[in-house]
């Protein structure tokens, strides 16, 4: 796929990530990188159920670093503290890249050093998968009333664009999809969305009020569920010169 092929949404089926990332990742026997792995749940997921050779779950924000090295001890899985515009990792050391909704929240200047450094560590072939919140929805609706994300996540696909136009990354494909969110209460989505430690939310009284009543109106006896549209681009990197025009991408 080009550059001119890709697209920013699209509809796409509701499913989990999981079924996504295990059908289009050769993740048996691979040693892996997360970039921003937040709580750590997708990496100790893979590292439960697929027999992966090593994770290194990198993650900036120093609290929930600390946070992630009390969690259970996995043979196969490393925790570091470091951003994806200086991964501290050798070159050509990983065989794939993960960002899980991550790459809107590096710094908007640092995106295409980001993206730079995702192919340093990449081995020739390897793949990088970098899921994003695509810009629309009832859950979007609510988030932008205190956080609009519709800049930097415009900012990160033009980022993907660009390292795909300059051949630093080739595009291997576009997914689209919606991934389901419930939360119990208010309390739940005030817990894990507002009070993020990588983000600081500073909410007015009036703010978190009309916050509320929009969050609300979506409560039903068994809490609120949404859906979040996501775009994935799957990028891969050249086995050969970064200006080959002879490789084929699958």
């Amino acid at each position: 796929m080009s550059v001119n092929h890709m697209e920013m949404m699209r509809p796409g089926p509701v499913c989990q990530e999981r079924e996504i990332y295990e059908r289009l990742l050769p993740l048996e026997d691979a040693r892996i990188i997360e970039l921003g792995c937040g709580k750590a749940e997708k990496t100790q997921m893979i590292a439960k159920t697929v027999r992966v050779a090593q994770i290194v779950a990198l993650e900036v924000d120093a609290i929930q670093h600390s946070k992630n090295q009390l969690l259970e001890r996995l043979p196969n899985v490393r925790f570091a503290l470091g951003g994806a515009q200086a991964i501290p990792a050798a070159d050509e050391s990983f065989d794939i890249v993960l960002m899980f909704k991550s790459l809107h929240h590096v710094p908007m200047d640092q995106m295409e050093k980001a993206l730079s450094e995702i192919r340093r560590v990449l081995r020739p072939g390897g793949l990088a998968y970098i899921s994003e919140p695509v810009y629309a929805g009832a859950f979007n609706d609510i988030l932008r009333l205190f956080h609009d994300e519709r800049v930097v996540r415009e900012a990160a696909f033009n980022a993907v664009r660009h390292a795909v136009s300059a051949r630093v990354l080739d595009l291997a494909r576009q997914e689209f999809f919606s991934t389901p969110m419930h939360f119990d209460n208010f309390e739940h989505f005030e817990a894990d969305v507002i009070k993020v430690t990588h983000t600081h939310h500073d909410l007015s009284p009036e703010l978190l009020t009309e916050v509320r009543n929009r969050f609300i109106r979506h409560m039903t006896p068994n809490g609120a569920d949404f859906l979040m549209p996501i775009r994935v681009d799957l990028l891969r990197k050249r086995s050969c010169a970064p200006r080959c025009t002879d490789c084929v991408i699958a």
